[in-house]
């Protein structure tokens, strides 16, 4: 992997690794998954299919830990590709404990920004998303944006999201409204960023075009413990690994004007926990 990679990461949060996975693994998974929604339930689904709902995400409601039911999504998981990318990015292999996919059609809500961390409560350390595109991604189908340099910022205290543009009801505060920067992508391409990094998505106002995204979320190796919900924690090889039980709650940043600017300093305390996002 080229050293670009992990330097942006570094400086930056995130790093976008073009061409990870091919064209027609891509389009399998792509069909692989709309199966799998087509069947309406699974064990764990949080919402199930409304087929007749005028909300566009209660139609193709996203999934979450396909990896425990579907042997795909688990290999898809604990790719060497993957594994090779965030290793170089972290210098040691990740533990992985989600996956996650959304299918976001046309007309749907975005997603309020937010931190990662803020749900795995990994420990010590953070969690790193890998984040694919099953379609072309770009503003008009709601594509990822994301805060560059914000994975050095705490996690922040959370507070009310407007629900008529995002599907999840808590956001974060930027000391600059418009910070946040589109990040558009092809099939196949590999967005991975910090568990502190600021990021969302804004709504799919397109007619016809789905924006599909299968996502894996990991946590740093010397991780010693993560929110309950990401346990039973898997090794790149498959294997299962015992670690502790992250609480919720907890101090949180809050920003500061100081005379070099707006600082997040830890005098919050975050009483939202979630499960996760």
């Amino acid at each position: 992997m080229s050293v670009s990679f992990k330097q942006e990461f570094d400086t930056s949060g995130y790093t976008l690794v073009r061409g990870l996975f091919a064209a027609d693994e891509v389009e399998r998974l792509r069909e692989h998954y709309m199966v799998l929604r087509r069947r309406d339930s699974y064990p764990g689904d949080v919402v199930g299919v409304q087929a007749d709902s005028r909300d566009p995400l209660r139609r193709y409601p996203r999934m979450a830990q396909m990896h425990r039911w579907d042997e795909v999504s688990l290999q898809w998981m604990i790719d060497d590709r993957l594994d090779e990318v965030m290793t170089a990015l972290l210098g040691r292999s990740p533990y992985a404990v989600q996956t996650m996919i959304y299918f976001k059609p046309p007309g749907s809500r975005g997603q309020a920004l937010h931190q990662d961390n803020f749900y795995l409560k990994a420990e010590p350390g953070t969690c790193v998303a890998a984040w694919m595109a099953l379609d072309k991604v770009d503003r008009e189908n709601g594509c990822l944006e994301v805060v560059p340099g914000s994975h050095r910022w705490p996690i922040l205290c959370t507070e009310k999201a407007d629900t008529k543009v995002s599907f999840t009801d808590v956001t974060v505060p930027l000391p600059e409204p418009d910070a946040a920067v589109p990040v558009e992508m092809e099939p196949g391409d590999v967005l991975f960023f910090h568990g502190a990094l600021v990021h969302g998505s804004a709504p799919n106002v397109t007619s016809d075009r789905f924006r599909r995204a299968l996502i894996g979320h990991y946590i740093e190796g010397e991780a010693e413990q993560v929110a309950e919900y990401y346990h039973p924690v898997i090794r790149m090889d498959g294997s299962v690994l015992e670690l502790g039980v992250a609480e919720g709650g907890g101090a949180c940043g809050e920003w500061v004007t100081t005379e070099d600017g707006p600082v997040a300093v830890m005098t919050g305390q975050e009483m939202i926990t979630r499960k996760h996002e």
